[in-house]
């Protein structure tokens, strides 16, 4: 008799998944990483350079000047401003162009609003 197949969380899925990427994601200092974290109520984001280990910027649902613009963390229109506001904040700091880390999440929903949010607001990757 077969052993019984031993199955993954989701989380801990998205875990291996995202090891897996790292293996050949890093960010310089030319080119930093903007890295991804969901969850079900909100969404974050920071550029980090991995040379250094150093946050550049970094942009929440959670921070005020968001939460001012959105209604619930967990959703597409607050990806979209969060995107922006880690685009404007990048650039304030002399970031143009990144390297993008979407952290084992699928590029997908909230997670491409972001992207193509940050694009949009004249970040490059």
């Amino acid at each position: 008799m077969a052993a019984p197949v031993r199955r993954l969380s989701r989380e801990a899925h998205r875990r291996r998944i995202h090891v897996r990427m790292r293996k050949s994601l890093a960010g310089t200092p030319e080119r930093p990483r903007l890295c991804v974290h969901r969850s079900s109520k909100h969404i974050r984001v920071q550029i980090i350079d991995d040379g250094t280990g150093n946050t550049l910027a970094s942009a929440s649902s959670l921070d005020k000047e968001v939460r001012e613009k959105i209604q619930g963390g967990g959703n597409i229109a607050a990806s979209k401003v969060v995107g922006k506001v880690i685009a404007d904040r990048a650039r304030a700091k002399g970031v143009e162009q990144v390297v993008f880390d979407r952290g084992g999440y699928q590029y997908h929903g909230r997670v491409q609003a972001l992207a193509e949010a940050a694009r949009e607001a004249g970040l490059r990757f």
